[in-house]
């Protein structure tokens, strides 16, 4: 048998987050992932403190910001990978009412180090933006296929990742913690995904699975290195390539692209942009989401050290590296976790 501190079952950015700081903490693990339909795979992988539909800061948007930059530029390191790029966000604004609503926002104290108080003319006349942009600052984005591949590489290489569906019945109780085939383990944490509804340790309840949906560009005359959000997203990832989207369909779980989906994405896209695309791909993935849109972390009173991490939603990619290290000093120490992420909210 062979025994170790923890078992961590999935492998997106929330496991990859919880795996780091258990190596920081010195503390035995395996992982176990099969690397199929992760939704951090297909995500847009931006870092942006700003709601850019209503000018509001993210929940703890500097807290999360500053682990979160803090987190990739160590991983980059351990990975010897560049993982973390700073770039530029231009909201396209619709009107002059929403210009004046960018510049009271800009001047409030929560938002003054992330909005640019001044509108930016647009001079880019492949992009429709008549009434000009407002930018973020301290945004930044994250190649989440270049992370998740070289992670899994990372941890087989360490001989820490099984690369297989977890057999939840195949999971036994035992006086000190878990049995896991020929794993004993003293804690588990299930970091899944939207998945985590199939857990039977789980209540199905408590995560709203949530499909998005990306359309990839070809677009050489767009010649536009910042991430623009007119009504979808458009995030250059270079080579004049540019993902679009995302949709948002709740309830739905199947990670197949859908034509009508892919068709309300190009309509955006044509608001957005007056250049002639060629459409390369299409891609979809299923997000974890809750009705209070907060991620979900800790354990049910029902299984003792049993934890989960799941519930990140669109913004996972900022608030997993802050979050799992709240997680790991509430297994650890007991130090209690915020109560806007807590599990313990819908008991």
């Amino acid at each position: 048998m062979q025994q170790v501190e923890y078992i961590v079952v999935g492998l997106g950015i929330a496991g990859i987050s919880f795996c780091e700081r258990l190596f920081a903490a010195n503390k035995a693990f395996v992982v176990y992932d099969p690397g199929v339909n992760h939704s951090t795979l297909i995500s847009g992988g931006v870092l942006n403190p700003v709601v850019l539909k209503r000018f509001t800061a993210t929940w703890r948007a500097q807290e999360q910001l500053d682990a979160a930059i803090a987190f990739y530029k160590s991983l980059s390191e351990t990975l010897t990978i560049p993982l973390l790029e700073a770039t530029a966000i231009h909201r396209i604004f619709k009107s002059i009412e929403e210009q004046n609503d960018w510049m009271v926002a800009s001047d409030k104290k929560e938002l003054s180090s992330f909005l640019a108080s001044e509108i930016s003319k647009n001079t880019n006349t492949a992009i429709n933006a008549p009434f000009g942009f407002g930018k973020v600052h301290n945004a930044f984005k994250i190649n989440t296929s270049l992370l998740i591949n070289a992670y899994r590489k990372y941890l087989a290489k360490e001989g820490l990742l099984q690369a297989e569906t977890f057999e939840y019945e195949a999971l036994k109780s035992t006086t000190e913690g878990f049995q896991y085939k020929n794993i004993l383990a003293k804690k588990i944490v299930f970091s899944e995904g939207a998945s985590v509804i199939h857990n039977p340790y789980f209540r199905n309840d408590f995560v709203i699975p949530n499909k998005g949906e990306y359309v990839l560009i070809y677009a050489p005359q767009l010649q536009s290195d910042a991430i623009l959000k007119g009504g979808m997203h458009l995030i250059p990832l270079g080579n004049d390539t540019y993902k679009v989207g995302a949709t948002y369909a709740r309830d739905e779980f199947d990670t197949h692209p859908s034509e009508v989906k892919k068709q309300q994405i190009i309509i955006q896209l044509e608001k957005m942009i007056s250049c002639e695309y060629e459409i390369v791909g299409h891609i979809a993935g299923v997000r974890p989401t809750t009705k209070d849109r907060r991620p979900l972390l800790g354990s049910l009173a029902a299984h003792k050290n049993i934890y989960f991490f799941s519930g990140l939603g669109t913004r996972g990619i900022m608030g997993a590296p802050w979050l799992s290290k709240k997680l790991l000093d509430f297994s650890e120490h007991t130090i209690p976790l915020p109560e806007e992420v807590a599990i313990s909210r819908f008991c």
